[in-house]
């Protein structure tokens, strides 16, 4: 009996006769009317009931997890649903998702036709990571009739861990490797000098560097032959996220902390790909998460299962504290990518001499944050006192933050200035900058 529902329509039906039993006391002949219908009502819920429950298998469902979700992403979940009535059904399915998507009305509704097989895809974006646990799948039956639902539940609870974007893992790597860079804002640059190691000797084809034909080789092959090069390999690149209070401010649902470790993954991935070794580690109050920068097959797993766990810890970042590790545990010039976040110029005056002191002996990009809700208050027209003072303090702070790449330009620091929703683009853009530059 507990999963008998009983829907509007018997409610409907149920009440308009009471209507007729209401008006049958100022006419006598509604009476009879109002009898025969209630007999009918009664007669054709019954019916429904055994429609519905004469099967016992009704609607079978099964629910497809993926092995871990993507953070931050639209991640796809599928539903296979199949009618085992032999008439057409209507079909209300009611997943139980986990608490953190605070879904309180999510339903998909469906129609099946008899034996009729079908797959129903939705989509969920997580916001933040660590383990989601989804419910049951319930299933709402009706028959033609209508008047009430049998409900079913299928794919009992289960737990699924929420890792760095690894979606925009894949699909970062395949532009970075391609020739459609462009598309996401990516540009080429052009090499500058001959810091590359030698990688062939090759005939000469249009568009290849007059400079570097070989002169000896092609006077032995009787054909214009050129010296190819490559960028140059093996070299370290340490992905540096900053774990203080600062990175903990939202933009679009993701904290600041999610944008830097899914940018963390992909450049990551793309430095392996591109023979160049690649490590990480945080830092608040003290030095930690430290993997180290290589190029082994199992690089990447470790770096994603050490990026599952970080959290911000609501400290002042203590730089000094930086400086010193980088000083001591990294020997070789490495490329340090320090995703942190400056709102004013004193806060970058309080840190530019640890700064200044580990980007003498590496090459230092720090990434920080425009701040997009100030973007959307300059667009607003103001109308009154209080939004034109708004609107001043917005412009005061945008002004800032370009007066903090200027600081970290005039001290040979580079930075990367970037809304959070592109941080991952401009940061693979910055890679390949350097790599085409040969300034590592």
């Amino acid at each position: 009996m507990k999963s008998i529902y009983i829907k509007n329509l018997f409610f409907i039906a149920f009440f308009s006769i009471a209507t007729l039993f209401v008006i049958s006391f100022f006419f006598n002949n509604v009476f009879g009317i109002a009898k025969l219908f209630l007999l009918i009502l009664i007669v054709v819920f019954i019916f429904d009931i055994l429609l519905l429950y004469i099967n016992k298998l009704g609607t079978q469902a099964t629910r497809v997890l993926p092995e871990k979700l993507s953070n931050g992403d639209e991640n796809n979940i599928e539903i296979i649903i199949t009618n085992r009535y032999q008439f057409r059904s209507k079909v209300h399915i009611i997943d139980e998702l986990p608490i953190q998507f605070q879904y309180r009305d999510f339903q998909i509704a469906t129609t099946l036709k008899a034996s009729q097989k079908k797959k129903i895809n939705y989509t969920v974006r997580p916001t933040e990571r660590g383990e989601f646990h989804f419910g049951n799948l319930n299933i709402f039956t009706s028959s033609p009739i209508g008047l009430i639902a049998r409900r079913q539940q299928f794919s009992t609870e289960v737990s699924v861990p929420n890792y760095p974007s690894f979606l925009q893992l894949k699909k970062y790597e395949f532009i970075a490797f391609t020739n459609k860079l462009k598309l996401y804002g990516l540009k080429k640059i052009r090499r500058i000098g001959h810091t590359l190691e030698f990688e062939q000797i090759k005939e000469y084809v249009a568009g290849d560097d007059i400079r570097n034909i070989n002169w000896k080789a092609t006077a032995k092959s009787n054909h214009l032959m050129v010296n190819q090069y490559q960028d140059e390999k093996s070299q370290p690149i340490y992905s540096v996220i900053d774990t203080g209070r600062v990175m903990k401010m939202p933009f679009k649902e993701l904290s600041l902390l999610d944008y830097a470790i899914n940018a963390t993954l992909v450049i990551s991935n793309i430095a392996i790909k591109k023979q160049d070794k690649a490590g990480m580690f945080t830092f608040s109050r003290k030095v930690e998460n430290t993997v180290v920068a290589q190029r082994r097959k199992s690089q990447m797993n470790l770096i994603l299962e050490t990026l599952y766990n970080i959290n911000t810890d609501f400290a002042e970042s203590d730089f000094a504290r930086l400086y010193i590790d980088v000083k001591r545990s990294i020997s070789h010039r490495s490329l340090l990518l320090l995703y942190t976040n400056f709102e004013t110029l004193d806060a970058l005056h309080r840190q530019l001499r640890y700064l200044q002191a580990i980007a003498k002996t590496h090459l230092l990009v720090i990434i920080f944050f425009e701040n997009t809700e100030l973007q959307h208050i300059l667009e607003q027209p103001a109308v009154s006192t209080r939004q034109i003072f708004e609107k001043t303090i917005a412009e005061k702070f945008v002004y800032e933050k370009k007066m903090i790449v200027n600081e970290l330009n005039k001290h040979g620091i580079h930075s990367i200035l970037t809304a959070p929703e592109d941080l991952t683009v401009n940061t693979i853009n910055k890679y390949l900058e350097i790599k085409a530059r040969g300034l590592l």
